[in-house]
């Protein structure tokens, strides 16, 4: 049995409904009004908290970089990602407006000055797949002593368990791993969410699902039957609008049906004791084979 991790009100674990984390990302596109829609949109979800990134495209590469052939976008990686930056005067705006609807404020930070910047306005912290092997970083984030979230994507074994051992040496114990696939949109025989079993029992922490795949259902119901005890899914306001992460991103209806869809297969899984169930008690009485 794994130890639950509190994050705000929530207590994410063995036997707790999945966290489900609605992934902004940069699909705010500059604009605080389209951030603050993104928020409406996951609130109104259920799902139980909204994430955006954090970085600064000086920390992640030079303006030499040239283009990126995966993007398949014209145009200087650098000024991609520096397009794609959230201002940090937002951060007070936007954690208030979380808090007005209700819902958890997160984000994922790719170096250290972000971390500090949004360090007052969230209750946890998330380190995405391509920095999980920064272990500067990770335990720069560690040392905060709130919950961790880290997603896998790109790793192997030895990879994952020279993270979590670099985060424990911090003294924080708040982990939660979660199984990746970095491709956008992943594949569905990609996913490989039996990873997820073997991290759990492998490390002990509450593990998750990052989903980069398109389809809105299977990723994340198949997490939830296999045990996840959280869940990322990247959402848009539309699939047609510019920019690289909202083509693969699922639309406002999509998200409400995966929170929907994942709290009824939570019910169908039931408590996992072998007992009468209410619904079936009269013809257990009317059916079953008596002596007449």
């Amino acid at each position: 049995m794994t130890d639950a991790v509190q994050i705000a009100q929530r207590s994410i674990g063995e036997r707790e409904p999945c966290f489900i984390i609605a992934e902004a990302g940069s699909n705010h596109n500059g604009s605080l009004a389209q951030a603050k829609r993104l928020i409406d949109v996951a609130a109104e979800a259920g799902a139980d908290a909204v994430k955006f990134q954090l970085f600064r495209a000086s920390k992640l590469y030079p303006k030499s970089a040239g283009e990126s052939e995966f993007l398949k976008m014209a145009r200087p990686i650098y000024d991609i990602i520096a397009d794609m930056e959230m201002p940090y005067e937002w951060l007070p705006e936007l954690a208030g407006y979380c808090q007005e609807k209700g819902i958890i404020f997160l984000a994922s930070v790719f170096d250290e000055e972000s971390a500090d910047r949004m360090d007052p306005y969230v209750p946890a912290h998330k380190i995405a797949s391509a920095e999980m092997t920064h272990l500067p970083l990770v335990q720069h984030v560690a040392r905060k002593g709130k919950p961790v979230i880290i997603s896998t994507g790109t790793a192997d074994m030895g990879e994952v368990a020279a993270t979590v051992e670099a985060f424990l040496q911090t003294g924080n114990k708040r982990l939660m791993l979660m199984q990746c696939t970095t491709f956008y949109p992943a594949p569905l025989e990609s996913l490989n969410l039996r990873g997820m079993v073997t991290m759990k029992d492998a490390f002990g922490v509450p593990v998750g699902f990052s989903d980069h795949s398109r389809d809105p259902l299977v990723g994340p119901l198949a997490a939830v039957a296999l045990g996840a005890n959280l869940l990322e899914k990247h959402f848009t306001l539309s699939n047609r609008l510019p920019g690289p992460d909202h083509s693969y991103a699922l639309e406002p209806l999509e998200l409400r049906l995966m929170v929907q869809k994942m709290r009824e297969v939570e019910q169908a899984l039931g408590s996992g004791k072998k007992e009468v169930q209410a619904a079936e008690a009269e013809l257990r009485r009317f059916a079953r084979r008596s002596v007449f």
